[in-house]
């Protein structure tokens, strides 16, 4: 298991060069989604439409971050069960989506998707929210207000600490 340091977004190189059970400290930024988010940026996929927010290179973390206390750029911020995105998910990398930070394992066509799209997940830590949200720098929504919460924010991380759970050859933690 090697220990790494990555800084976002991911390029080509650092993803291919990432394997299942390194653990990594993320920088840099990345999208949130959830369920409703993943369904409208799919959606404008289907309809041949640009979706809300470019994909291309990008890393989403799926979460729905709480409202920020004072002096603090967000709440508490832990990950939210990935499965729940996996029938949207394929499409999604398909238009560039280059990595994944949730929580539980993949279906085999997403694990299949990351492999012909070259794409990495990576698994936080669930009950984790408050030392994630001290790893975040700012948040900001880029996208449908009208989610709450659950809208696109970007999010600056600054060494966020994940797992490679499953890496672009298909290997996998959870087998």
């Amino acid at each position: 298991m090697r220990e790494l340091r990555i800084d976002l977004p991911l390029t080509e190189e650092a993803v291919r060069s990432l394997r299942a059970g390194d653990r990594v400290l993320l920088s840099g930024p990345v999208l949130t989604g959830r369920d409703a988010a993943h369904r409208r940026l799919f959606d404008a996929l289907a309809e041949g439409r640009e979706p809300a927010v470019p994909l291309k290179g990008e890393t989403v973390y799926y979460v729905g971050p709480c409202p920020a206390p004072p002096g603090r750029p967000v709440g508490s911020c832990g990950p939210t069960t990935s499965m729940r995105m996996d029938l949207l998910t394929p499409r999604l990398l398909q238009a560039g989506l280059r990595g994944m930070i949730g929580k539980g394992s993949r279906s085999p066509e997403v694990v299949e998707a990351m492999k012909q799209f070259g794409c990495v997940y990576f698994a936080a830590v669930g009950g984790a929210g408050a030392l994630y949200a001290s790893r975040v720098t700012s948040c900001s929504v880029l996208a449908f207000p009208d989610l709450g919460t659950e809208a696109v924010h970007r999010m600056i991380l600054k060494d966020f600490p994940v797992l490679v759970a499953v890496d672009c050859l298909g290997g996998s933690v959870y087998r």
